[in-house]
Parts: C-alpha cells; sequence; structure tokens
C-alpha cells in the first residue's frame, strides 16, 4: 500500500489518475440537485435567526458559580415570558438569555430575578433590548455584503482569467458552498448571527481561492493545448484536476484543525456558546469548498467548453489523430504476423536474427 506522499507523486506524474471529468454530467448533476435540496430545505425549514435579525431582549448574567441552562429556563417560566427563550452557556462563569421584546416592567422584573437564581448582584446582569428596525438593517447589510462580494468575485474572475467560462464554474462552486452551509444550519436548526454572515464571507473567500488554485494549475496545462492534438480539452483539465488534489486535501486538513479545536474542543469543553456560530459555518463551508473546487468548477468548465465549437472541432481533431495512429498500428501488426506466417521455415522473421552459424561464410582471400 504506497503512503500519502506516494500517492501524491503518482497523481502529479500521471502514473495514477482519477476520471474526474470523465464523470462531469453525474457531477453537475449532482450539483444541480444539491443546490434544489438546499433551496427546498431553506424554504421549509426557514433559518434560526438570532435576535440581531429578528429583534428582542436579551439578559447577560457574568460571574455565575453554576452555569446551569436551567436555572434560567426556571426563572423564564416563573416570569411567564413569551415566546420561544434561548439559554446559551457563554464560557464557564456567564451565562445568556434571550427572549421575545419585553416591556420595562417586565424587563426589570427579569432582571431582578436572574440575579436571584444566580446568587450575584443585580449590576451584574446585562440588559439589552433590540428593535425590529434594527435587526432589519442588519439582514439588508448582510444580504448586500454578499451581493458585493459575488459581484466583485464575476469580475476579477473573468479578468485574471480572461474566461466567462472559468467565472461562470467559480460562481457556481461558490454558490453551491453558500447552498450547503446555509440548508445545515437551516436542518440541524443551528443559529444564524452576523457572526455566522461572517463566517459564509470567509468561506467563500476559503472556496474562492482553492479554485483559483486548480483553475491556475489548469490554465497552465491548457496554454498549448490547441496547437496539439494528443490530449483533449477535458483530458488537460483532468490532469490539473489529479495534480493539485493533494495540494486541495492537505490545505483542507490544515485548516479544518484549527477550526474543528475551536468548534468541538471549545465548546463541549468550554461552553464558549459564543463561537459556535462562527466555527460551524466554517467548518462545513471549508468541506463543502474543498469539494466543489474539485469536483464541480473543474467538471462544469469542461462542460461549458465542450458546448464551444472550438472545443468540439478540437475533440473530433484528436479522436481522428487517434483513430489513424490506432491504424497505422495494426496494420503493422498484420504485416508482422502475416511475414512471419509466409515465411519458409528458417527464414528470419521480423524481430528476429538468425544464429551466427545460419549466417552465410565468407570465403577467404586468395595471397
Amino acid at each position: 500500500m504506497m503512503s500519502f506522499a506516494q500517492w501524491g507523486n503518482a497523481l502529479y506524474s500521471g502514473e495514477k489518475s482519477y476520471k474526474v471529468v470523465g464523470h462531469r454530467k453525474r457531477f453537475v448533476t449532482a450539483t444541480l440537485v444539491v443546490l434544489a435540496l438546499s433551496a427546498l430545505i431553506v424554504g421549509i425549514f426557514g433559518l434560526n435567526r438570532s435576535i440581531e435579525f429578528t429583534g428582542g431582549s436579551q439578559f447577560t448574567v457574568v460571574g455565575v458559580s453554576e452555569s446551569s441552562e436551567a436555572i434560567a429556563r426556571e426563572v423564564a417560566a416563573e416570569q411567564k415570558l413569551p415566546g420561544d427563550i434561548r439559554v446559551t452557556s457563554l464560557g464557564v462563569d456567564s451565562m445568556r438569555v434571550q427572549a421575545e421584546t419585553l416591556d420595562p416592567d417586565a424587563a426589570s422584573a427579569m432582571r431582578d430575578a436572574l440575579a436571584q437564581a444566580y446568587g450575584v448582584e443585580p449590576t451584574s446582569v446585562q440588559y439589552e433590548s433590540i428593535g425590529p428596525s434594527w435587526g432589519k438593517d442588519v439582514t439588508y447589510q448582510a444580504a448586500l455584503s454578499l451581493v458585493i462580494f459575488l459581484a466583485l468575485v464575476s469580475v476579477l474572475m473573468t479578468v485574471y482569467f480572461r474566461s466567462w467560462t472559468m467565472s461562470l464554474s467559480a460562481m457556481v462552486a461558490l454558490l453551491h458552498d453558500v447552498f450547503v452551509t446555509v440548508a445545515f444550519f437551516a436542518l440541524v436548526r443551528a443559529e444564524v448571527s452576523p457572526a455566522t454572515v461572517i463566517g459564509f464571507l470567509t468561506i467563500l473567500g476559503y472556496s474562492l481561492y482553492d479554485t483559483v488554485v486548480v483553475f491556475d494549475k489548469v490554465r497552465e496545462l491548457t496554454a498549448d493545448v490547441w496547437d496539439q492534438k494528443h490530449y483533449t480539452f477535458g483530458e488537460r483539465v483532468n490532469l490539473a484536476v489529479n495534480q493539485t488534489m493533494v495540494r486541495s486535501i492537505n490545505t483542507s486538513i490544515v485548516a479544518l484543525l484549527p477550526v474543528g479545536a475551536i468548534l468541538f474542543i471549545g465548546y463541549y469543553l468550554l461552553g464558549a456558546g459564543t463561537l459556535i456560530d462562527i466555527s460551524l459555518a466554517l467548518f462545513v463551508g471549508m468541506i463543502a469548498g474543498t469539494y466543489s473546487s474539485i469536483f464541480i468548477a473543474s467538471t462544469l468548465l469542461v462542460a461549458l467548453e465542450d458546448r464551444r465549437a472550438r472545443t468540439r472541432e478540437h475533440n473530433a481533431l484528436v479522436e481522428r489523430t487517434r483513430e489513424r495512429r490506432s491504424g497505422r498500428d495494426s496494420k503493422a501488426e498484420d504485416l508482422a504476423v502475416s511475414f512471419t506466417e509466409d515465411a519458409p521455415e528458417g527464414a528470419i522473421t521480423a524481430g528476429q536474427r538468425l544464429s551466427n552459424r545460419a549466417q552465410p561464410s565468407r570465403k577467404k582471400k586468395k595471397r
């Protein structure tokens, strides 16, 4: 069994190759299905938006000796707070309670009840009220930042690679990463906060970097693809994908290790509830970005290029060249077989040599 380094060298040299581009129809179809399912999941379940988006009341209790969520829920039940109550542990000595918008009297009573239940001073309970208008403004700014990011990326990719097919393929890969991550949040009911939006934008940058690495190798290997007639555009792209596969995997593993530490170790051991939104978005998005840069961007690029007349003509030229070469090889083999069968006994055949005894003897010259 070869090591990871040997596997990477085999992929780079072409000794070992995976037909990623050869199955492009499957990957493109799977991408469209995933995008449709992601949109359907978000439409059915909706997003669990944080108080920053919906508005409401938030209480933060600091310096508690026992960080139990059950205590806060019991206080909320006693105060008869309306709607869904969200209780989160912040670190090891802080608690956060979120509820619907409360009037001043109800908020003051809740504040005193939390202080008494956790055994802290009333000044250790911070109260914050967020109005719905502010939440709408945050939602608008988040959507606007995402649209601006995608618009700038599309222009940058078109100018950098000088190819609209590469730009479109990269954009579809980015949309795949966003849709998958958002659908995951909707499915597991994880809270979407402004920090989550920052995580979304971060994974877009990471996915874009990974796609640019693959496309740089594609551009390098396809620079003279139209000047030769031995390999098609898709075959060169497939080689580029195989050569950059190990690098993409290594980069993803290195990036996922600290994010995974924040997500799992920090959350379960330290109760760092404020980190779950951004770390979960990064963790899911990085995995989706690694997949999309290898199996979506490259395959969609070839699928788009195959629809262009230049690519179709070149593919046909390569096919004719291979047929002629195969025909010459088969004729040479048939000729060798025919010569061997028709040759008289003891005669030399193609690829063979008579022994020294069978060679004609030289006549000695008279002195």
